[in-house]
């Protein structure tokens, strides 16, 4: 006679709980949700202020959403994609023209970013608290950053969520098996295809993270997933090869001529630009409109900790192995060196961008300004951080001992089990030194890019006040009937799409003679009232030059006065 034991099923001998997220991932999923809420208060307040650029991607969206046009580019230039307008068309077909619908979608991509950003940084071996810390100093939102961000003005908003979703996909395909690569060699072919129509700024990141694919499978790449990628970067291409080989245009003379290769600024100027102003602006560390001296120690720092990083990342690919990685492993030594060869592409790719721009006429002319050159910076920030990280971890794992066992920090000496007291460790000395230096330079990111960003809070009633202002100039020309205008150039594209059309204006420049319309067409219907008003703001040039005509006779103006803007009607 045989016995047995009944076997339980496995779900009975152990519940199964959920999972639940640990605690720098939701604390991560809070700093970033600040950060999103932030932003869209800042559009709820009309900040970052609106422009004449903005509004005309505006405007191509507005006419994509009514179906009478379907714009490549950006209106007057040949260069520069209209993604935004695309993404921001169905809003506006169903809202109409505002700027909360045409900025919607770059908050959507800003929040995408600190996604990747996130799963970035925990691909590049970095643990769950250096996420939270990537995600902490993107969530900022100091002046510059913002209008990048935030401001359809085009391209810009879509760089850095596109930059590091490149850098996913180029991770995903050095670790990843053949067989699951061919989706992502479409991806990652169709993402840099659609990104160089719309802004080639992420050429250097395009150029360094494919050298990386080209180093490491060149041996897919003669095949079917080469084809692929072709295929796919070609399609995301389509817009701008087409319309090059329609108008046979070639869009890098156009790029090159928007640097400003026209007027000439001294190399003392575009160095100063560049590497001095250009640094603290894009990483965040900078006051509306400028660049006190106390937050430009990030242009010291910035150079320091791209060398560091990039001889850190140099090392690992160095010591680890041949580049050939396993097709099922997905940690280890390949991984770590996966994960070297990223960072130092996005390294790379940082310096060669800051590169092109401290050597570009814009730098020097209008550095302020001009920094939005800068803005896939942010790309590399998981990157650029990192070997902070690794020389402050240590430090904070120390302090984080139970108090029996912690070494207090800064002790020269110690008791063995008998009795005799020795000197700590020389090294010890050096890596406590080290550890205390790179957290401070952590907790000065964190500290300057706070205060940059309570500048903007406090700016951000000032620029509501403008908006309101721009409202009553909207609203006093309709109750006028005034259809046409003529008017400046940071004025007339703001005016034409605020009012959906319904006032359309052509530009003249401060001596009342024609100037830059984006849409030749506004200029045509403009000429074609002879009662077509001017509008220009209380206290400009393009003002004092009304003024001049001001009076009782035929053929003069009348003038009508809102805050902040003066309308000038022909008396008939």
């Amino acid at each position: 006679m045989t016995a047995g034991v009944r076997e339980e099923p496995r779900e009975a001998e152990r519940p199964r709980t959920p999972r639940r997220p640990r605690l720098p991932t939701l604390l991560a999923l809070l700093v970033g949700s600040a950060g999103i809420a932030y932003r869209l208060a800042l559009l709820l307040a009309d900040a970052p202020p609106s422009n004449s650029d903005e509004a005309t991607m505006g405007l191509a969206a507005l006419h994509i959403a009514r179906g009478v046009d379907f714009p490549v580019w950006f209106y007057g230039q040949a260069y520069m994609g209209t993604l935004e307008a695309y993404l921001a068309a169905p809003l506006i077909a169903v809202t109409g023209p505002s700027v909360l619908a045409l900025r919607l979608p770059t908050l959507a991509l800003y929040a995408l970013f600190l996604l990747l950003s996130w799963r970035l940084t925990r691909r590049l071996g970095g643990d769950r608290w250096y996420a939270l810390l990537v995600v902490a100093v993107l969530a900022l939102g100091a002046d510059r950053v913002v209008k990048n961000q935030l401001i359809a003005g085009g391209g810009y908003p879509e760089l850095n969520p596109a930059g590091a979703a490149l850098s996913l996909l180029t991770v995903g395909l050095c670790t990843g098996g053949p067989g699951a690569r061919l989706p992502r060699w479409a991806a990652w072919g169709l993402v840099a295809g659609v990104l160089l129509w719309v802004d080639p700024l992420i050429l250097p990141y395009v150029l360094t993270l494919g050298a990386l694919l080209v180093a490491w499978r060149r041996r897919e790449l003669a095949g079917r997933a080469g084809a692929v990628l072709a295929g796919a970067l070609l399609l995301g291409m389509a817009p701008m090869v087409l319309d090059n080989l329609r108008h046979g245009r070639n869009p890098l003379t156009a790029v090159l001529a928007a640097s400003g290769s026209g007027a000439a600024a001294g190399w003392a100027d575009r160095l100063h630009g560049g590497l001095v102003i250009g640094p603290p602006l894009a990483m965040g560390f900078c006051s509306p409109g400028h660049c006190a001296p106390w937050q430009l120690w990030w242009a010291l720092a910035f150079p320091v900790l791209l060398l560091l990083a990039g001889l850190a990342a140099w090392r690992v690919l160095r010591r680890v192995g041949p580049p050939a990685l396993p097709a099922n492993r997905r940690a280890g030594p390949a991984a770590d060196r996966v994960s070297a060869g990223v960072r130092l592409a996005l390294l790379v790719g940082a310096a060669t961008v800051l590169a092109a721009y401290a050597s570009s006429n814009a730098a020097g002319r209008t550095p302020a300004e001009s920094g939005r050159y800068l803005s896939c910076l942010a790309v590399a920030v998981p990157a650029l951080l990192w070997p902070l990280w690794q020389a402050a971890r240590p430090l904070a794992a120390r302090l984080a001992l139970r108090p029996g066992r912690r070494r207090q920090l800064g002790e020269v000496a110690v008791s063995d089990q008998s009795g005799h007291r020795h000197f700590a460790e020389p090294e010890s000395i050096k890596a406590t030194a080290v550890g205390v230096g790179a957290a401070l330079v952590l907790a000065g990111v964190l500290g300057t890019g706070t205060a940059a960003t309570v500048d903007v809070i406090r700016a951000a009633p000032a620029v509501h006040a403008e908006a309101d202002r721009h409202r009553a100039l909207v609203d006093t020309l309709g109750a006028l009937g005034v259809q046409h205008v003529r008017g400046g150039y940071w004025t007339c594209n703001r005016l034409t799409f605020a009012t959906g059309e319904d006032v359309v204006c052509a530009v003249v420049d401060d001596h009342l003679r024609p100037g830059f319309d984006r849409l030749p067409a506004y200029r045509q219907e403009v000429a074609a009232d002879p009662d077509a008003a001017w509008v220009a703001p209380d206290g400009s040039p393009l003002a004092a030059t009304l003024d001049r005509r001001l009076g009782p006779e035929p053929g003069a103006l009348d003038v009508v006065t809102v805050a902040g803007w003066r309308i000038y009607l022909p008396r008939r």
